[in-house]
């Protein structure tokens, strides 16, 4: 088989396309046919010496992704096949490989240290491949080429990295003996005296090994012989050594906080020489390793309040020491310095990365954790340039000041916001972009965290001021100052005074933004800096918190809209680029007819219903999930402001309503699909009836697929309840499996430790609870409640599991939702179920909801216990 694997090989190089397809089939029949001989030819084919280097590598190659999977499930397919291998098979594969490593030609080691790499992921936890550790370290540390050096520590980096990618619940830990033969491998590469690339090769190795060192960093000898070992590392001639070095000290800093201590007077002087006089790329990783250690200790302390709040107090390892504060007075000036490093090329392109930009990155997270101790520390620096004669250090000195907007109280930077809006408007008309383009941003800043502390006098000239920014800038000023208006849109969410006067202080200028705003999203380059986008969301937030006495705007602005949407299918499309410009204006568009129908009444909207359901329909004719989605969410606007009347559009509809609720796919169109239907069934109610069988169909069908995402399922129960509450008794023929369904769901329980999956099952319960209660509720009103009977004891038990687990602390949302229940049951059957309604667990929500101080959940519960006292006395 070899030889014609060779020429097979060979094949899948040639660049004639039916060729290449030919070998590819053949590899993967060899693959299908007899996966061990397969496996064993390939790693002969990586082991040949006599083979082309090209051929080599592309056998190596086929070994790792015959193992690897992105995709979790096939990733496990793909090691159990290895694992079900007869043994004597795989060794013989495994010792192949690893010789492989040794070979003189550099294209082969490297290659077979990434095959060898992916069969340690699967065998190393098993401790099923000892000779893996000891060829690695006898190659490191024994009297070979440094290249096999090299690739051996490459090799060991790839497995660590795996290992930690594949760690699972059902994957063994790995053993400290296997843990500690990596370490000392790695550990000896990375010596001072070995050659650069043998210790950057150990460096990276090192950083990926992190993960499972956490007895050799909790023993203080080893670890003391660790750090020495990596801050010797920073001190290299070779500039990837050093970064790599830094990188180790990051993940130190993440994973290992608590150890840090004795080392951070050492850590201290090498990171702040480094930023000060290194390489950017060094410099970088040092800059990293504060921003880590804010992170970290912002963390610490949200846990520590938390933990305060319910009288607890943190172990000792989790405890914050306060390293950052410590030092602010010396780590303040060195950032703001950082800042003054700027591109020269103003126009930085999205995907660099530079020390400026990690210094206000670092700035903004060190901001966040010393709050208002970092202020005085920051502003001298502010002060003293942002007014200067030179660019950099008036766009430094504007980011330093937007760096420290979160984090510090009102109280302590208020006052200097205050000053500083005068000066920042002026800045808009800076002669640097870049300048504008900072100051635009830290506008938006301080309209998001601090919009009390702008002075009123100065309100006109600053919206005039951002406004002035839509037209003539560049799109990356006129994306930030769209930016800022949204941000100051949003400022009148809560803004209960106009409801009253009917006004507030942005309805004056309405008119003249909004028609800005649409201008800007017809400009030739509003595709860059994510122009278009912005000023979209400016113009739906400016809507969404309009005052009332902007209405009749609104009204001339909503047939606008509409006719933009309906031109937008006549968009010329040639590129794959125009076709995704054409359906993000489209959704874009959907979004601001949704907001502007939010705002209406039903008889404003009325004469403008039946475009816009056309033109809806049209977009949802689309294959793009965000179009389907933006339209669907505002078919759910006009389905509740136009109440039973919406009925006149679901024969048109249905097809497309049924098509998103089976896109398993894009689940997220299907999880606006259930909504939908929710808000339609709420709306038309007894007129939903017609459209019932298929509809409840597919929602049985989605529970029943396993593919679907899990987050769309609480609300497929939850709209059980929609239906049954909207068609009354006609539920009776969905009764049966639907509750089957709520039934199975009700089974689900969480693990103590899984936080996500504890918040899955609660909104799981969420969903059955509602489910229940319009069930129970829609048969009342058509008067057959006594079809319920038959499922009480299961929905009572469901209520009883839920008395009982406190461990997963299911929220406030359950409980009222349980005491709810508990209500609609007793008022809808009364003295039929009163030995259910009576018994403790039952008297234990009631009480637990009485005990929330929650206004809504009392009353609920003062209402549910008077209605089963009353079911008690029948």
């Amino acid at each position: 088989m070899t030889s014609e694997l060779n020429q097979t090989l060979q094949a899948c190089q040639n660049p004639d396309q039916a060729i290449r397809q030919q070998a590819e089939e053949r590899l993967r029949t060899a693959e299908t046919q007899n996966l061990p001989e397969f496996l064993f030819s390939l790693s002969q084919e990586l082991a040949g010496e006599d083979r082309e280097a090209t051929t080599r590598q592309l056998a190596g190659l086929h070994i790792k992704n015959l193992l690897v999977a992105k995709d979790e499930a096939l990733q496990a397919e793909k090691h159990n096949k290895w694992k079900a291998l007869p043994p004597d098979q795989r060794s013989a594969i495994k010792q192949t490989v690893l010789s492989a490593i040794r070979s003189p030609v550099e294209r082969a080691r490297h290659t077979a240290a990434q095959a060898a790499a992916e069969i340690a992921t699967i065998e190393l936890p098993y401790n099923e491949w000892p000779e893996f550790l000891t060829t690695l370290m006898e190659n490191v540390t024994g009297e070979l080429d440094d290249g096999v050096k090299i690739a051996s520590l490459e090799c060991l980096g790839f497995a660590c990295e795996r290992l930690a990618f594949c760690a699972g619940d059902d994957t063994p830990e790995i053993s400290v003996e296997v843990t500690d033969k990596m370490l000392t491998a790695i550990v000896d590469g990375i010596r001072s005296d070995r050659a650069d690339p043998i210790r950057f090769a150990a460096a990276e190795a090192l950083r990926n090994s992190l993960s499972f060192t956490k007895k050799n960093m909790g023993n203080e000898a080893e670890r003391n012989m660790i750090m020495t070992t990596i801050c010797d590392a920073t001190q290299s001639p070779a500039e990837n050594v050093r970064a790599a070095a830094y990188e180790c000290i990051v993940q130190i800093a993440f994973q290992y906080y608590d150890k840090l201590q004795a080392y951070m007077q050492t850590i201290f002087q090498l990171t702040f020489g480094t930023i000060r006089n290194d390489t950017e790329p060094v410099a970088l990783q040092a800059v990293e390793f504060w921003s880590t250690l804010a992170e970290e200790e912002i963390e610490l302390t949200d846990m520590a309040q938390e933990l305060a709040e319910t009288g607890q107090t943190p172990p000792p390892e989790s405890v914050c020491v306060g390293y950052v504060k410590a030092a602010l007075e010396h780590l303040c000036p060195l950032l703001t310095d950082t800042l003054l490093k700027q591109d020269e090329d103003v126009e930085i392109d999205d995907d660099v990365w530079n020390i400026s930009m990690s210094g206000a990155t670092c700035l903004t997270l060190v901001a966040s954790c010393a709050e208002d101790a970092i202020v005085p520390f920051v502003m001298p620096f502010v002060q003293s340039n942002i007014q200067s004669p030179e660019w950099r250090n008036r766009e430094a000195a504007t980011m330093a000041f937007s760096s420290i907007l979160e984090g510090p109280s009102s109280a302590s930077i208020g006052n200097y916001v205050n000053q500083a809006i005068p000066v920042l408007l002026g800045a808009l008309s800076d002669q640097n972009d870049l300048v504008k383009d900072t100051t635009a941003w830290t506008i938006g800043r301080i309209c998001d965290l601090h919009v009390r502390s702008i002075p009123e006098e100065t309100f006109p000239t600053l919206v005039n001021g951002l406004a002035s920014k839509l037209m003539g800038e560049s799109p990356r000023v006129a994306s930030q100052s769209a930016y800022a208006i949204h941000n100051l849109a949003a400022a009148f969410a809560d803004d209960n005074a106009a409801e009253t006067s009917g006004t507030n202080a942005l309805s004056p200028y309405m008119s003249d933004l909004l028609q800005t705003l649409l201008q800007v999203v017809d400009r030739e380059d509003a595709s860059e800096a994510n122009l278009r986008i912005s000023a979209f969301e400016a113009i739906s937030v400016l809507i969404q918190h309009s005052a009332p006495d902007v209405k009749p705007i609104l009204m001339q602005l909503l047939p606008a809209i509409i006719d933009r949407l309906s031109k937008s299918f006549d968009m010329t499309v040639m590129t794959n680029d125009d076709k995704e410009q054409k359906e993000g204006v489209q959704g874009l568009l959907c979004g601001l007819i949704q907001v502007i129908i939010i705002k209406s009444t039903k008889q404003e909207i009325m004469p403008f219903c039946d475009q816009i359901m056309s033109n809806f329909l049209r977009v949802l004719q689309t294959k793009n999930s965000t179009c389907q989605e933006e339209a669907l969410s505002a078919i759910s606007a006009i389905a509740t402001a136009l109440e039973g009347d919406f009925t006149n559009y679901m024969n048109a509809l249905r097809p497309f309503l049924m098509e998103g609720l089976r896109n398993f796919e894009a689940y997220q169109v299907c999880t606006v699909a259930v909504g939908l239907i929710g808000d339609i069934s709420r709306s038309i109610e007894a007129q939903m009836q017609p459209f019932c069988d298929e509809i409840m169909s597919a929602l049985v069908e989605a529970l029943q697929n396993s593919s679907l995402h899990r987050s769309v399922k609480p609300p497929v129960l939850s709209c059980f309840g929609d239906i049954g509450l909207a068609i009354g008794a006609g539920f009776e023929p969905y009764l049966q499996v639907s509750l089957m369904m709520l039934l199975q769901a009700a089974q689900t329980v969480a693990p103590d430790d899984d936080d996500d999956l504890i918040d899955y099952v609660n909104m799981l319960r969420e969903g059955i609870l509602e489910a229940y209660t319009g069930i129970i509720q829609g048969l009342k009103d058509g008067n057959r409640c006594d079809l319920m009977l038959p499922y009480m004891e299961s929905i009572m038990a469901f209520l009883e599991m839920l008395a009982r687990d406190r461990k997963n602390d299911y929220g406030n949302e359950v409980l009222s939702k349980a005491v709810g229940l508990v209500g609609d049951i007793a008022s809808s059957l009364g003295g039929q179920i009163k030995g259910q309604i009576g018994k403790p667990f039952v008297m234990q929500l009631l009480k637990e909801g009485h005990e929330t101080g929650d206004q809504t959940i009392t009353e609920t519960a003062n209402w549910a216990s008077s209605v089963v006292q009353h079911a008690m006395a029948c």
